[in-house]
């Protein structure tokens, strides 16, 4: 016998770290036909709703819907099994105790992202309801096993030979890590050049990001991903002090986006960037980290300002 009915779906999912239930609102669906209450349904259930993402494995869910059919009776809401597919993210962000890095982990988690941190520090000292939520790590054994990206924030100053090492050593031999171990996105927090004469983009800061972004782009053409952010402000902690670099960076940002028509005309002097490079909110690098890794249409290099239309479409 063929019922066709409309449905509203109601649904809970599991896996095997955790347990989350999600409720759908009641959804307009294409009415569909069951032969016979025994027979094992396929479909795709509310394809457009947005689920919060996991890693991609099978899913058991369990849906409760009403239905009516079109002869008039009344059924009442039974659980049906749904097995699907459910696309699912886990990161790893190297560096993520540090002011940018903390940020990356905190957006993650907010939609529900799985994020490891690896860095020497641990978990951070300060308390606050997200840092529960990542795993905080400082051994790189196992680490990428199951991870759909990687996430580098690694920098740092020093003479030439340690900015080489730091900023572009260490990040090459993640990016070949990463790539060895089938991992499928890889995304480089590196620096605006600031328009500075060549001798001075060789200088080990700047050399080591390009040589990093150059091993991205090559070991990742298609899901390879570079941000180029100017200074980077928010709220600092450092050693349990809170250095509030927001006041400074959000009037300075406003200020020079608001007179970019002026000072456009002074954009192609060397060096001039140092002062008209609008500054980035460390929640705009965030939200611009989140956004390639949960579009597969992202990857290449974005500037100052893609960084800013990425977190706003991960706002949106």
């Amino acid at each position: 016998m063929t019922i066709t009915m409309a449905a509203a779906f109601s649904c809970c999912y599991s896996n095997n770290n955790s347990s989350v239930s999600h409720s759908l609102q009641t959804l307009q669906l294409p009415r569909i036909s069951i032969l016979n209450a025994n027979y094992p349904l396929t479909r795709r259930v509310a394809s457009h709703a947005k689920l919060p993402a996991w890693e991609n494995k099978r899913r058991h869910i369990q849906c409760s819907y009403s239905t009516e059919s079109s002869s008039g009776l009344d059924y009442s809401s039974v659980p049906i099994d749904v097995v699907a597919d459910v696309k699912t993210e886990k990161i790893i962000v190297l560096g993520g105790s540090g002011f940018v890095g903390s940020a990356i982990c905190k957006a993650a988690v907010a939609r529900g992202i799985e994020a490891v941190s690896l860095s020497r520090s641990g978990r951070p000292p300060y308390v606050d309801s997200w840092v529960d939520q990542v795993t905080w790590v400082a051994d790189w054994d196992g680490l990428l096993r199951g991870a759909t990206a990687v996430v580098s924030t690694l920098g740092g100053f020093g003479t030439n030979e340690q900015m080489e090492k730091i900023n572009g050593e260490a990040n090459v031999l993640a990016v070949d890590a990463a790539s060895k171990a089938g991992i499928p996105k890889f995304i480089l927090i590196s620096v605006h050049d600031y328009n500075l004469p060549s001798f001075l983009l060789n200088s080990g800061y700047f050399s080591g990001k390009r040589r990093a972004e150059t091993e991205v782009l090559s070991k990742y053409p298609n899901s390879g991903t570079v941000l180029r952010p100017g200074f980077i402000y928010g709220k600092r902690k450092v050693s349990g002090f809170e250095i509030p670099l927001d006041l400074i960076g959000q009037p300075l940002e406003k200020f020079l986006l608001a007179s970019e028509n002026f000072t456009r005309v002074l954009s192609s002097l060397p060096g001039s960037d140092l002062f008209l490079a609008p500054p980035v909110s460390v929640d705009d690098v965030a939200g611009a980290v989140i956004n390639a890794v949960t579009d597969d249409s992202v990857f290449g290099i974005f500037t100052i300002e893609q960084i800013k239309e990425a977190a706003a479409i991960v706002r949106s």
